[in-house]
């Protein structure tokens, strides 16, 4: 094993086995002979594909041009503290929401400011436990949307500026949201019609999930009370060190780049994220960049997030592990699993934070990082192709219901204790065989699990409410899955993966085993104006992310519980506790 120690804002520290540790020095010496790094800065699109990489690279000015003109984020700040608003309501999608909501899970409630709040979810019981939690009559709502045409949160301003009208008056509604989107976009009409309080605008130049230092994630920063000029002074010291004239084995940023762009191509490509409770959420943010950026053309770093440490016999020999420590308050059983996970040989990275205030510094280095990864992966990490499939494929379905009333019909492969299973008809055949005379939801559920192998990872992708009890019952299968099977597993709930880990599971490699996992909803939501339901449009979207999957030849199954959801995922946690005891 070598160590690795560099000189940066926050420092990054990595322990390889020896073939990795040459290959990563290797590659950061390619990278200096050839002056990739200034290649880089200069926007020279030759690093990566060839194709328009040169028109998506915004992001690298962004903390320079934030900090020219701090000023209105301070304004902004002062004028929603002297409101006295109580909540503030972030509704967006992807790059839109979740740097946000890091910041907000980061930082807090800041005294004297409303409480962030982010709304990502079509289902309808999600959007009734938000809207619980708020005080409408005091609630200002950000609409995030880059393209502004994107479905969701379009649905989302929807309902609630007319929720919002009905406390305040029309009169008073459109005061109570603010626009965050690219210029000229279909929002930015929509709001000046409707009197927003104010538009803010994102760069055409920056993708979404590039978008955390640019007004997407400084707006609703600075609306919950962060403090944002000395946010991004923090930053620029990042910036700094991942500048064109560092060289590339001194600069963190194309250091990290390098180990993740290396360890995918030698078949390390499970990035699994160690955050300490503090930073925990700076996962889901991670989540995105990662997996929408490298997920394509067969190749991928699949991010693995909050899934627990464990004994190393569980790990196989395709993970990278990175630990983003945050000094002022470790995890001591987090440090204790590290270093034993270190000393058994398995890839480490430490990344020590010193303070919540150097968050954007992760921001920064991580985008730097991707950014250099695709380029030693041989891919463009600035578009999305099969994100976009999913989407039409969902907007053919809503398209539907807007003309039917109603989606079309569907047939289960079975139907067992409670559960309907679903899936395509190869799907079908190869589990029905294989679980032979098992006609029961376990014996279905043995059958498609036991098609993981070394160098798969298995996914649960659930539309439904994210809540606590829910996401605990969903934990648990997916660590009873890694703890039998010893594979990766990832956790996402849906829409919201769809723009995120969703374009590695569908355009990276054909390692994944999907589970999708879908309810009926107790009490359904309509979209004010719409034909269609909230509801309606979570199934159009399971089902056009599903649509998309077995068209890539993906091994996925799909359960469906009934409204009870949290008694349907009982049922399912004791089936795969089943399928898993019989293999």
């Amino acid at each position: 094993m070598s160590k690795n120690a560099g000189v940066t804002p926050n420092q990054l520290r990595f322990r390889l086995p020896k073939d990795l540790d040459v290959a990563v020095h290797r590659a950061l010496k390619d990278w200096a002979a050839g002056d990739k790094v200034r290649k880089l800065w200069n926007r020279d699109r030759t690093l990566w594909t060839g194709r328009d990489e040169d028109q998506w690279l915004g992001w690298l000015d962004i903390v320079r041009q934030q900090v020219a003109a701090v000023d209105r984020f301070t304004a902004l700040a002062a004028e929603i503290k002297q409101e006295g608003l109580s909540h503030a309501l972030l509704l967006g999608m992807g790059g839109s929401s979740l740097c946000p909501e890091v910041i907000s899970l980061t930082f807090g409630k800041a005294d004297g400011f409303p409480e962030l709040l982010v709304l990502d979810s079509t289902d309808p019981a999600q959007i009734r436990s938000l809207e619980s939690k708020v005080d409408l009559s005091r609630t200002l709502c950000i609409v995030s949307s880059k393209s502004g045409s994107t479905l969701e949160p379009n649905i989302f301003k929807q309902y609630f500026f007319d929720r919002i009208r009905q406390v305040v008056g029309a009169s008073e509604a459109g005061r109570r949201f603010i626009a965050i989107t690219d210029p000229k976009s279909h929002l930015q009409q929509e709001a000046e019609r409707e009197k927003f309080r104010q538009v803010f605008f994102g760069l055409p130049s920056i993708g979404g999930r590039y978008s955390a230092l640019s007004d997407f994630g400084m707006v609703p920063a600075a609306v919950m009370g962060v403090d944002v000029p000395r946010f991004l002074r923090r930053t620029q010291e990042m910036v700094a060190a991942c500048g064109e004239t560092v060289a590339a084995p001194d600069n963190p940023g194309v250091v990290l780049g390098a180990i993740l762009g290396v360890l995918a191509k030698e078949g390390r490509d499970k990035l699994t994220i160690v955050a300490s409770p503090g930073i925990y959420d700076l996962g889901a943010w991670l989540e995105q960049l990662l997996a929408e950026s490298t997920g394509k053309q067969g190749h991928a770093l699949i991010p693995v997030d909050r899934e627990a440490l464990s004994q190393e016999s569980v790990y196989g020999d395709d993970r990278l592990f990175v630990y983003l420590r945050l000094q002022t308050a470790p995890d001591p059983a987090q440090d204790e699993g590290i270093a034993f996970l270190e000393q058994a040989g398995h890839p480490v990275v430490r990344i020590e934070l010193p303070e919540v205030s150097t968050l954007g510094q992760e921001f920064f280095r991580w985008e730097i990082a991707t950014a250099v990864a695709g380029s030693i992966m041989g891919i463009h990490p600035f578009d999305q192709p099969d994100v976009e499939a999913s989407k039409v494929e969902t907007k053919k379905l809503t398209a539907q219901v807007e003309q039917t009333g109603a989606l079309p019909p569907e047939s289960p492969v079975l139907d067992d204790r409670g559960i309907k299973l679903f899936t395509d008809a190869d799907n079908a055949s190869a589990l029905k065989k294989s679980a032979g005379a098992d006609r029961t939801v376990a014996g279905y559920l043995r059958a498609h699990l036991d098609r993981l192998g070394p160098g798969d990872y298995a996914a649960v992708l659930a539309y439904i409410e994210m809540s606590g009890p829910h996401e605990e019952q969903l934990q648990a299968i997916r660590h009873l899955i890694r703890d039998r099977k010893k594979v990766a597993t990832c956790l996402g709930f849906g829409p919201r993966f769809l723009h995120s880990t969703g374009q590695a599971y569908k355009g990276g490699p054909n390692t994944g085993v999907m589970l999708q996992v879908t309810c009926d909803d107790e009490d359904d939501l309509p979209v004010p104006g719409q034909r269609y339901s909230f509801g309606t449009v979570k199934a159009a979207q399971a089902r056009g992310d599903f649509q998309v999957l077995v068209d890539r030849g993906r091994r996925a199954l799909r359960v469906h519980l009934g409204p009870d959801v949290q008694a349907g995922l009982a049922t399912l946690r004791t089936a795969v506790l089943e399928a898993l005891s019989e293999a």
